[in-house]
């Protein structure tokens, strides 16, 4: 709880305009390492009931504990 987390890497795939009534994001941690924690999340755009994915990232994370 008391960690800090920084960004490592990010990859980030631009696939449509993001056009639509909102954004939604859906993320997941793919893989949960004691320092390096990977990580994807895909943004789609919604009209009405309709999806379309318009954005897709991996992401690398560390952890960073306080110093004792």
């Amino acid at each position: 709880a008391e960690a800090e987390v920084v960004s490592v890497e990010f990859k980030v795939n631009l696939l449509a305009p993001a056009l639509g009534d909102r954004l939604v994001a859906r993320a997941i941690v793919k893989k949960a390492g004691r320092t390096l924690s990977v990580c994807d999340a895909d943004a789609f755009a919604v009209s009405g009931s309709e999806e379309k994915l318009v954005a897709s990232m991996t992401g690398t994370m560390m952890t960073v504990l306080p110093r004792q």
